[in-house]
């Protein structure tokens, strides 16, 4: 782990836009009057997805992957110019928000302004053409690190945008060499010295087959020298493979507990239910109430939470990568007198069934609590259903439950007898003999 990551990550809330698809308008401007609603989510951080140009050649789609960059130094002009990107940082900073872009450090598209200037910095096939190690990224090319001399470009790429934003996701940053990820940490403290700095690390099976291909493939224990957060790829496919009926909810949960001893004492792991590319929470989880407990689960866990743009309203659609594909936010509304309790007299955003708004809210309020920051963490799968997760620092612990089916059911917990506050809901929760009735909604009590 970097020596200096503060275990207060894990309070944080990270919200992912894809300019492109946020809005019908695609620029940064329209980003700007949704900024109120995401930070009244709870939200601390933004991540734009790539926000460069794009290459032509070898498009994916009509628009192109914003993965496949054609110059590290400059701006979608689809966007707007780096004048609006400053301002749609000063407007995300004016909220007591901070901002992180994209860095796709892997790979530029075939035509990029380094493929013209240095093709010397790149991969070369055994015929001298351009190429890529993994078949399926057809609209790129890799670079190669065994140049020097594209270490210093990059580390001062980092730096410039290191003058304007608060921090880095880093594409697959596995395959490209630690030692780089080492001088580039050192290079852009001198301009920002708290830098966030996120890996998106990767599958365990793509790990393994790149080291087959005798590629640079880094452990997440490696990743954690150098980055503060990294992705739960390490165990994602087990909360797949239980939704899909290929695993049981008992390997996930051990699966998370493993991280507990084999990770750094201050370990942040980006804790995701859904992402660019991966399924909607509300595409794996259909059932309301399910959705509901899974999601106050992602909160609960020890980590920073992932929040990608609709998930706050169970949208389901995953946006291309490739095309025009906006959120339509306006998909779920529904007429205001079809809504029960509404006074307000205008139409509600979604139907309520889906609006996980409130939860949300509530969620990146307890998640607030120091027990969540420094704590040892325990997850029990109690059934094929339902999971009990607790923190423990000293005297002080919080209990969650959640019934990723919705049913209810009476379990066994690790609590002391006595009637509790539902932190979710501000129902009481009673602890007889070591018991407690689930009602098919989230708990979390604290003591």
């Amino acid at each position: 782990m970097a020596r200096d990551t503060s275990k207060s990550l894990r309070n944080k809330v990270m919200y992912q836009i894809f300019v492109r698809n946020f809005s019908e308008g695609g620029t940064f401007k329209d980003v700007v009057p949704q900024l109120d609603r995401i930070r009244d989510l709870g939200v601390d951080i933004i991540w734009f997805a790539p926000i460069h140009p794009i290459g032509k050649k070898a498009r994916k789609g009509e628009l192109g992957s914003p993965y496949a960059i054609s110059d590290y130094r400059s701006i979608n002009p689809e966007y707007g110019t780096i004048d609006d990107f400053k301002a749609v940082v000063g407007e995300i900073h004016a909220r007591g928000m901070k901002c992180i872009i994209d860095v796709v450090y892997n790979h530029t598209s075939p035509d990029s302004v380094l493929a013209s200037e240095h093709p010397e910095w790149f991969y070369h096939k055994e015929d001298g053409s351009f190429g890529n190690h993994v078949g399926d990224w057809s609209d790129i090319i890799d670079l190669d690190y065994n140049n020097r001399e594209l270490w210093d470009y990059q580390a001062e790429t980092l730096k410039m945008w290191a003058g304007i934003v608060d921090g880095f996701r880093c594409d697959v940053a596995p395959i490209i060499p630690l030692e780089f990820w080492q001088m580039a940490r050192e290079e852009v403290a001198t301009v920002r010295p708290d830098c966030l700095w996120l890996s998106e690390s990767v599958e365990p099976e793509f790990l393994l087959a790149l080291r087959e291909m005798g590629l640079t493939a880094l452990s997440d224990s490696e990743i954690f020298r150098v980055f503060d957060v990294s992705y739960e790829y390490d165990v994602y496919g087990d909360l797949v493979s239980y939704v899909t009926g290929r695993g049981t909810l008992d390997d996930y949960a051990k699966a998370l507990c493993r991280q507990e001893y084999i990770y750094p004492d201050n370990y942040v792991k980006l804790r995701f239910l859904e992402n660019h590319d991966q399924p909607r929470a509300a595409f794996l989880f259909s059932n309301e109430k399910s959705l509901r407990n899974v999601t106050a689960f992602l909160f609960f866990q020890k980590g920073m939470t992932l929040l990608y743009a609709g998930e706050e309203y169970s949208i389901k659609h995953l946006p291309s990568l490739f095309d025009k594909d906006a959120v339509r936010w306006d998909k779920y509304s529904v007429p205001a007198d079809s809504v029960k309790g509404n006074k307000s007299g205008t139409n509600m955003i979604c139907d309520p069934a889906k609006d996980l708004t409130d939860l949300i809210r509530t969620l990146s309020e307890i998640k607030s609590n120091e027990i969540f920051t420094d704590s040892t963490y325990t997850v029990n799968a109690v059934s094929n259903s339902i999971l009990v997760a607790k923190h423990k620092k000293g005297e002080m612990w919080a209990l969650g439950v959640f019934s990723l089916d919705g049913e209810r059911e009476v379990i066994c917990v690790d609590a002391p007898d006595g009637t509790y506050k539902n932190l979710i809901d501000g129902k009481n929760i009673d602890v007889v003999h070591g018991m407690i009735r689930t009602y098919g909604v989230p708990i979390i009590i604290l003591q």
